[in-house]
């Protein structure tokens, strides 16, 4: 496992810091450089070859926008199974709200490849602005990315706690940080963010159901365990609703969540437990 970046044990940071730490991971690891990404440039209608996460709601929807409606050639499961990635992030325990720019959080990643763990990473890093929703690239997006170019090699697909075009501009985070990183990405969540359906009516595992969006199908219900409340997956960068459907049965073994998603979430409350101290 690669070492985890220093912590910061302080309640706040700047956003600054997360970003002094990508120079450093590519050092690192000098064949995991970003790609050169082609996203909207807010002064302008062109397309300018940069990788930026917005600083602001009004940028941010401009850039959902133009993700939405872009046509990227869509991807396939390999056959030989390939990798799938995970990550996630967790902030402090016992905060209030919905926090702040600068609060300190916590990012795992994961890679896995015929259901064995290939590599695990965590960094740590800093909130960009609170939870707003529809907005959640502009609090997790950086440190996301961060941890995932941790990872000594990249994966064929990455899945992401996040929605993809379940989203009121049919591009929430899920889809933003694979057209960010060039990965196909999934999103998997608990329960949809606006789009609407019931869940599957059998019980039984593997058991689907249509999410709507208006009348476009942008997700499934998806039960991954006999019995078990259904996760809500979402076609993200790259991916239809059949093809994210496809990939979490694929990736989940016993637990309801799939397994890089399960491994990354472990990998980011344990670097939190390790870097705070107890409440009370």
């Amino acid at each position: 496992m690669a070492p985890r970046a220093n912590a910061n044990n302080a309640s706040r940071a700047t956003n600054h810091e997360i970003l002094r730490v990508i120079p450093h991971l590519q050092k690192t690891n000098p064949s995991r450089t970003p790609p050169e990404v082609a996203v909207y440039k807010p002064d302008s209608s062109a397309y300018a070859w940069q990788v930026i996460w917005p600083a602001s709601i009004a940028e941010l929807s401009r850039l959902q926008e133009a993700f939405a409606a872009a046509s990227p050639d869509p991807w396939y499961p390999p056959t030989d199974g390939g990798s799938t990635g995970g990550v996630f992030v967790c902030f402090g325990r016992g905060g209030y709200g919905s926090g702040g720019e600068g609060d300190v959080g916590w990012a795992g990643a994961a890679l896995m490849r015929e259901g064995r763990l290939i590599a695990g990473v965590s960094v740590t890093g800093a909130a960009g602005g609170p939870y707003r929703s529809g907005y959640l690239a502009l609090r997790e997006g950086p440190i996301l990315e961060t941890a995932v170019w941790a990872l000594d090699e990249p994966s064929d697909v990455l899945l992401v706690n996040a929605t993809g075009r379940d989203h009121p501009r049919r591009a929430g985070l899920a889809l933003h940080l694979g057209a960010v990183l060039g990965t196909p990405t999934v999103g998997v969540t608990h329960r949809p963010l606006v789009a609407t359906g019931d869940w599957p009516h059998s019980d039984g595992r593997e058991a689907t159901a249509p999410l709507f969006l208006g009348e476009e199908v942008v997700g499934y219900w998806v039960r991954t365990r006999s019995g078990g409340r259904p996760l809500a997956v979402h076609a993200g960068w790259r991916t239809s609703p059949e093809t994210a459907r496809t990939v979490i049965l694929t990736a989940t073994a016993a637990n309801r969540t799939p397994e890089p998603l399960r491994e990354a979430r472990r990998l980011a409350r344990t670097a939190r437990s390790a870097d705070s101290p107890p409440l009370g």
